[in-house]
């Protein structure tokens, strides 16, 4: 797999069906993990072995995300103005990847099959946090939510191309145009890092609001 900053680069300059297959290849990283990078189902099932229930362990897999999050925010961010244009691709490669493998282990914990392309699908548009699913299904840019996506009877391969262009999008806008104050403020090295940890974990802790909220556990919706 690229390295961060050479995924984060691809992610906002290529188009947007060769962007959703890099984004793809970031799901399945997160999903899968590697020796040096556990995945989604694996960091799952140590924090239940670790905690002992599946709602515990979902607390552990967030904590453990946000400070995650915060450290990588940090490290693309402390050298400030010089190290900008390498940092903010790494920034939102690595991003992507937590966020990913986050949003997985809570789904699966909830009993989701992450390996099922209509979750992974769903994963992914979870990706976009609440406020920006609820904007674009009320205004017709997509059909429903990640929940409703995740359970539905069959697999909608044009809607994953659509959520993959819009949470590409929303990852490169994020960092790129709307943070724009972060962006400058983390031209100050060592101030600029404090402001990226911050950033970068309280996005996460936010997703990770939104997730717990929207996935709710699989044995419910068969009841």
């Amino acid at each position: 797999m690229a390295n961060a900053a050479d995924l984060g680069k691809q992610l906002v300059a290529r188009t947007p069906e060769v962007a959703g297959g890099l984004l793809r290849t970031v799901v399945d990283f997160a999903i899968y993990g590697n020796d040096a990078f556990p995945g989604a189902k694996t960091t799952a099932a140590r924090a239940l072995q670790s905690r002992g229930d599946r709602e515990s362990a979902i607390d552990s897999v967030v904590l453990q995300h946000i400070g995650l999050a915060s450290a990588q925010g940090f490290l693309t961010s402390v050298g400030g103005l010089i190290t900008l244009p390498v940092g903010l691709p790494a920034n939102i490669a690595g991003l992507a990847v937590l966020g990913v493998r986050m949003v997985a282990s809570i789904a699966h914990l909830r009993g989701y099959d992450v390996e099922d392309p209509r979750v992974r699908a769903a994963v992914t548009l979870a990706m976009l946090g609440e406020d920006e699913v609820r904007k674009l299904v009320a205004n017709g840019k997509l059909p429903t939510t990640p929940l409703v996506i995740a359970t539905a009877p069959f697999f909608d391969p044009a809607l994953e191309e659509r959520i993959s262009e819009r949470v590409v999008g929303s990852l490169a806008g994020r960092l790129g145009g709307k943070h724009l104050a972060v962006v400058v403020v983390r031209r100050i090295p060592l101030v600029g890092g404090g402001v990226g940890a911050a950033v970068d974990g309280w996005l996460t802790y936010g997703l990770a609001s939104y997730v717990k909220r929207e996935f709710i556990g699989r044995q419910q919706l068969t009841r």
